[in-house]
């Protein structure tokens, strides 16, 4: 299935980033706002995944990555989830998180480990995102991106 490559989302793809986050029950509330966060891969004009890397201080916060069913197994949940850390790495963030309610194990693949809440800085903390959208239920895992 020829796909292109992750590129940035613009305003006239929120409809289409808001139907694909929506169908896969990913909160769509402050998309209109936060548009420029998102990139996605797109097969011909459909989004067929999507992610955002939300800034926050020092931090990043990976947010929503996301892929249509029938376009799953095909690396693109990776490859979207290593072109938004490697861009956390290369503006010089010291960790990306992220909250997840299904798919700890696969962020665990990635490099993410898990992490108490408690333990987030209050940056992160701070973003809608994790303040109101996400349910407490929501696992939070991190990546450090600092060096050793």
């Amino acid at each position: 299935m020829p796909v292109g490559s992750v590129t940035r989302l613009r305003s006239g793809d929120l409809a289409r980033l808001e139907n694909l986050l929506r169908s896969h029950h990913l909160p769509t509330e402050d998309c209109a706002e936060q548009t420029h966060i998102f990139y996605g891969i797109f097969d011909q004009d459909d989004l067929v995944a999507a992610g955002g890397l939300e800034p926050a201080a020092n931090y990043a916060l990976l947010r929503s990555v996301v892929v249509q069913e029938r376009y799953r197994n095909l690396g693109l949940a990776r490859a979207v989830s290593e072109f938004l850390i490697n861009q956390a790495r290369s503006e010089g963030r010291k960790a990306v998180y992220l909250l997840t309610e299904t798919a700890e194990t696969y962020f665990e693949k990635l490099g993410f480990s898990r992490l108490d809440r408690a333990q987030v800085p209050l940056e992160i903390r701070q973003t809608r995102q994790f303040a109101s959208l996400c349910p407490d239920t929501a696992s939070c895992m991190v990546m450090s991106l600092s060096p050793n």
